[in-house]
């Protein structure tokens, strides 16, 4: 075939293709119109799709998985773009004549948005079985230099993310894991890159599905995520051909021991990953990722009206509800506005030592914490009294050793290893949701709450992590079958949500351990932390923003009844540009703290409505975490939020940067608190906001007027 290229894409992003006489395929350009934004020379590129086998690994050994023999072999078949709505859709269709595999590598992206959404679909059109070890979702060369240096001005981006440590953000150099190679020699393809995976059920634990990749000079930045809701995932970012690439993928054998029998005639489809370009720097792909969550998850209602929501265990009943205790909360909770109150955990709990951890899974009401003929009916029937929709906790796929669930459900029903159930967190097992028992098992709890008991919120936590998988036959690894499960719980919750399309249902497992783009583009909210400390949430409410879309973000607000009206309004503070996660013992409170909890209330629910279309920037970077100052904007076409926090430790006066507002007049308001003694100046000509906080700890909200001037 003759060589050319293929070129694709709208106004806000190009991908161009080459196609070599050989019918070798490789991504050269990827990036805005007219510019020179990522992806080398033709014949260096990295093949379309990475893929290893138990019989073809890689050409060079190392770290990374990319270098592959069968991705190097693989030639096009034929290609074709369409229009799906608002989607604009690239379809690459290659062939790898040794193995006889078909892979098909599928490019997705919204008009007018600068991101890519890949994944890649493995079909075995030979005569015998392969078995697939690993395989790329995306590989994209992002920054391009001509020479190695050129490459030094290159950081990367990466998320810790610990329980009660969340979103903590790192920032470290390119050249830190890819060096540069000088000499005679022209030798630039290192054994080394940088790589994150993760590991166990949980897709967050120890740091976020993401990464970045941002160049010092120019501002050019990418942001991607993997959109898998366990923790078998892996990317790797590092160097060839002068070119900085990011390679993405679900689970693979090096990180997780994941292997894939592919018999002839069979498929296996990757999980999806998604790349946002930014000019400006990483606020700007993070603006551009944001808007494209919002596209990519399941249409509610919650996510218009965002109903203020009281959950009573936050440093309130931690987990020790009873109807003496909740009823005054719930008088309290509507006094303040709450629209929706959930009981956490205990409310099955008949054991007054609390003693449930072993016992859960049937989840039927304690007889003991709700005594009396109502039961726990009395409390939710005085929730509607009061105009709130009830809620309820649940850890739907954990199954107590001591629960009578754990002998009813047949052993198939549970994670195993070595035809042993797993059992893990001091007495839990786990259920498999490809098993029909353990989903009719949890369809029938959730019916019963919902269709009997008048539930309209579940929040789903998850605390135990049962390791690296399950196998339900012997020819199965352990990755692949937590693969198939991960699966089962995306389809599990869909369906949940086609019975019941009103019902909200909260993404937790200790906190953020679970924060995913594919558990998000179905549940409506995420818990983002367990965080009991109020000054310790700011920098993890400050970055939520990265990971999960503003109106998704569930931030604690938990005011206690020996707390300053200072830490009071810091507290609250925390969630106003995200969903209030109210708790605390509120109905305790002075009435000058409970006037700061109503205020707060009212500021948030007088701007929800914009929370949906905002997009975040970060006008003090991104938050480190003893950062004494901490800033988080919200940008809407005609208006700007700022959350400032002053912590212990900083002077009383920092300045933020707003390029977006470059040249513009604004008006500056303060929203919350009104009684704040926050002072602040706007420099048009510099895009610079100071804002004076003379009390620390201290927090304010301000509101930026600017009709229809934000780059965003």
């Amino acid at each position: 075939m003759n060589a050319h290229t293929v070129g694709w894409g709208h106004q806000a992003l190009e991908l161009e293709i080459s196609l070599g006489e050989d019918g070798a395929a490789r991504l050269v350009r990827l990036g805005a119109p007219g510019g020179a934004v990522g992806g080398p020379r033709p014949g260096a590129a990295l093949p379309l799709v990475e893929l290893t086998t138990a019989g073809h690994g890689r050409h060079w050994s190392g770290r990374h998985l990319v270098d592959t023999a069968t991705g190097a072999r693989l030639r096009h078949r034929a290609h074709r773009a369409s229009r799906e709505g608002d989607w604009h859709v690239l379809t690459v269709d290659l062939h790898d004549p040794q193995t006889g595999l078909a892979v098909q590598a599928r490019y997705r992206t919204p008009d007018g948005l600068p991101v890519l959404r890949s994944e890649v679909l493995v079909r075995n059109e030979g005569a015998d079985t392969v078995h697939l070890e690993s395989v790329s979702s995306l590989v994209a060369g992002c920054l391009t230099g001509g020479d190695p240096t050129e490459l030094g001005a290159a950081d990367l981006l990466w998320a810790e993310n610990d329980w009660f440590a969340e979103c903590r953000w790192q920032r470290s150099p390119l050249r830190t894991t890819s060096p540069a190679f000088r000499g005679p020699l022209d030798f630039r393809a290192g054994r080394g890159t940088h790589v994150l995976a993760g590991h166990g059920v949980w897709s967050s634990c120890g740091r976020l599905p993401m990464g970045g990749l941002t160049d010092r000079r120019t501002g050019r930045s990418w942001v991607w995520q993997i959109e898998h809701n366990g923790g078998g995932w892996r990317w790797e970012c590092g160097e060839r051909a002068d070119t900085a690439y990011a390679a993405l993928y679900g689970p693979e054998d090096t990180d997780h021991g994941w292997r894939h029998a592919l018999a002839p005639g069979e498929g296996f489809r990757t999980v999806p990953v998604a790349l946002a370009f930014g000019r400006h720097g990483p606020d700007d792909a993070f603006a551009a990722l944001t808007r494209y969550r919002r596209l990519v998850r399941r249409p509610h209602p919650d996510h218009q009206r965002l109903p203020v929501i009281f959950n009573d265990y936050m440093n309130c009943l931690m987990g020790d509800p009873t109807t003496a205790k909740l009823l005054p909360l719930v008088d309290a909770a509507a006094d303040a506005g709450a629209e929706y109150f959930v009981i956490d955990a205990g409310w099955y709990d008949n054991d007054e030592d609390g003693g449930w951890w072993t016992t859960v899974g049937a989840w039927e009401p304690s007889v003991t914490r709700f005594p009396g003929p109502g039961g726990i009916h009395q409390v939710l029937d005085r929730i509607r009294e009061r105009g709130m929709v009830p809620g309820l906790w649940l850890e739907p796929e954990a199954v107590g050793v001591a629960s009578p669930m754990a002998g009813a459900l047949p052993p198939e029903a549970f994670f195993r290893r070595d035809g042993q159930r797993v059992q893990e967190g001091g007495g839990r097992y786990h259920l498999d949701l490809r098993h029909p028992a353990a989903r009719k098992h949890l369809d029938t709890v959730v019916d019963r709450l919902v269709d009997e008991w008048g539930i309209g919120y579940l929040k789903l936590d998850h605390n135990t992590d049962p390791g690296s998988g399950t196998s339900a036959h012997s020819g199965e690894v352990p990755a692949a079958g937590l693969l198939g499960h991960n699966r089962a719980q995306l389809d599990w919750l869909d369906g949940i949500l086609d019975r019941h399309p009103g019902l909200v249902l909260e993404n937790c497992a200790s906190g953020g351990m679970r924060m995913d783009q594919a558990l998000l583009s179905r549940l409506q909210l995420q818990s983002t932390s367990d965080q009991q400390d109020l000054l310790l949430y700011a920098p993890i409410a400050a970055a939520a923003p990265t990971a999960v879309t503003p109106e998704q973000g569930a931030v604690w607000a938990y005011p206690q009844p020996a707390d300053s009206l200072d830490e009071v309004a810091f507290t609250m503070a925390n969630a106003l540009l995200g969903r209030i996660h109210l708790s605390g013992r509120l109905a305790e409170l002075s009435p000058a703290a409970s006037a700061l909890v109503h205020e707060a209330v009212a500021v948030h629910k007088s701007l929800r409505a914009d929370l949906p279309q905002a997009v975040p920037s970060w006008p003090l970077g991104l938050p480190a975490w003893d950062d004494p100052w901490i800033a988080l904007a919200l940008h809407t076409p005609d208006h700007t939020y700022v959350t400032v926090w002053r912590r212990p430790g900083a002077g009383t006066t920092t300045t933020l940067h707003l390029p977006g507002l470059l040249g513009t007049e604004v008006r500056t308001e303060r929203l919350y608190p009104a009684a704040s003694a926050a002072v602040s100046s706007w420099r048009p000509d510099r895009a610079d906001l100071t804002v004076t906080l003379p009390a620390a700890p201290s927090a304010v909200l301000l509101k930026l007027s600017h009709p229809h001037t934000q780059r965003n």
